[in-house]
């Protein structure tokens, strides 16, 4: 039977970019698939009630240490996006388009939003720097803007959201390994444990 782990993400958030970095390698080290799982964090935070700890100051500014902690123990790159929050609609959408129509592409396209968005920050929410992004990681930011309208990727990316919601997702990065859920990148190990 094959193992598998369910990945909910929306690149807007800090904490599940660090998750992104390490899931491929624990998924590959368990002989188990990585299923991304694009959904919106806003919809995601109006369903529920949630809200980025950011809007609570002393939390926000707790998270920013703990998130670079957390960066330092993985020994991966990060740096605070002064552009902060960003609208992740049209990203979003990009992934679920990148995922339908050209699914080997789907590492490309996150790695390079990913590492605009919290690496090397970049303004996403100005259209040119988009486009500068996604010309840069090899894409046609033309075709991807188009599969972004497309109403079948509009459909699915509403999809995941409401299936995460159904599923009790509240916030991100979600992991599900079977019917168990994990919120958070400090939970990876559990998501370790339970794909043996």
């Amino acid at each position: 039977m094959t193992k598998f782990v369910e990945f909910f993400f929306d690149v807007g958030s800090p904490t599940t970019y660090l998750a992104w970095t390490q899931l491929p390698h624990i998924a590959a080290d368990a002989d188990a698939e990585l299923i991304c799982r694009p959904m919106l964090l806003g919809g995601v935070f109006q369903a529920t009630g949630n809200a980025s700890p950011t809007q609570v100051p002393a939390k926000g500014a707790y998270m920013n240490v703990d998130i670079e902690r957390f960066a330092q123990r993985y020994q991966v790159p990060y740096r605070h996006n002064p552009h902060f929050p960003i609208n992740t609609l049209m990203l979003m959408r990009g992934a679920v388009g990148v995922q339908l129509r050209m699914h080997d592409r789907l590492a490309d396209y996150l790695r390079a939003v990913f590492d605009a968005m919290w690496v090397h920050p970049r303004n996403l929410n100005d259209a040119a720097e988009l486009a500068a992004t996604l010309h840069a990681a090899g894409f046609d930011p033309a075709e991807v803007v188009a599969l972004a309208a497309d109403p079948q990727v509009k459909d699915t990316l509403r999809h995941n959201t409401d299936e995460a919601i159904r599923r009790g997702v509240f916030g991100a990065p979600t992991m599900f390994v079977g019917d168990e859920m994990f919120f958070g990148q400090d939970r990876l190990d559990f998501v370790r444990e339970a794909l043996r």
